[in-house]
């Protein structure tokens, strides 16, 4: 995990985040005490009624670090993928990434995608042949069948590769909601030297997270705040290439 105390200085982009903001969002809250992860000690203010709460002052404080960190990689033409596979964050990521110019991944986290590359890259060639011959309409000779079953085949492979189409490599750093949930994502990334930069509940483990933003990973308004915000800063990066 980043020390944001010896982080290197980044340009500062970041606007200030209104607590007030954060607050209605309902980012604050934790999860209940019993299911805390300890070493998330540190972005905690306090506990009530059984839930552990968010200290929102250390909250925009890392949102304005990962803010900061995101616009740099967009500066620098570096890829990003933005993670996000549960119900309530898929479409908020799925948009917020396209709407920025970054891929995103919302369906499942393939096992492989970063430390066998060249394997799962052979799927999305897959896709791109499939999508190209239709677009030319190579398969006017086949059987009804048959081309059903190859739209079959474009829409299972569209729904794990949609996002990430123009990925020819591993990208320089993804962005997760819940690394709790996407643990494969994290574990994968980290073995690859490819930062993470999550939005992470008590429950979670930092210890394999570069920049922590701690939040409420579940509620909607608060992720749709954050994801948001930091999709924004890295499209603001890439327009100022």
């Amino acid at each position: 995990m980043t020390d944001t105390k010896t982080s290197p200085k980044v340009e500062n982009h970041a606007p200030e985040y209104d607590l007030e903001a954060l607050l209605e969002a309902g980012c604050h809250f934790g999860h209940q005490v019993k299911r805390w992860h300890p070493k998330m000690a540190p972005y905690i203010y306090t506990a009530k009624n059984g839930v552990h709460i968010f200290d929102l002052a250390k909250t925009a404080e890392q949102m304005q670090l990962a803010y900061n960190r995101l616009y740099q990689l967009g500066k620098e033409g570096k890829q990003v993928i933005f993670v996000g596979t549960k119900r309530q964050a898929r479409e908020i990521v799925k948009t917020s990434a396209k709407e920025n110019g970054a891929m995103y991944i919302v369906s499942r986290w393939l096992g492989g995608l970063l430390t066998n590359w060249q394997q799962v890259g052979k799927s999305l060639k897959k896709m791109l042949k499939i999508e190209e011959d239709q677009e030319k309409d190579e398969y006017k000779n086949y059987t009804k069948y048959e081309r059903v079953q190859i739209d079959k085949d474009r829409i299972r492979l569209e729904r794990f590769f949609g996002g990430i189409r123009d990925m020819k490599k591993a990208p320089a750093a993804i962005f997760v909601v819940d690394p709790k949930r996407e643990i494969n994502a994290v574990l994968e990334a980290e073995k690859m030297g490819v930062e993470v930069i999550a939005l992470a509940d008590t429950d979670a483990d930092p210890v394999n997270i570069d920049i922590v933003i701690p939040a409420n990973d579940d509620a909607i308004a608060s992720i749709e705040l954050i994801v948001t915000e930091m999709a924004k800063a890295y499209g603001e990066g890439r327009k100022a290439k």
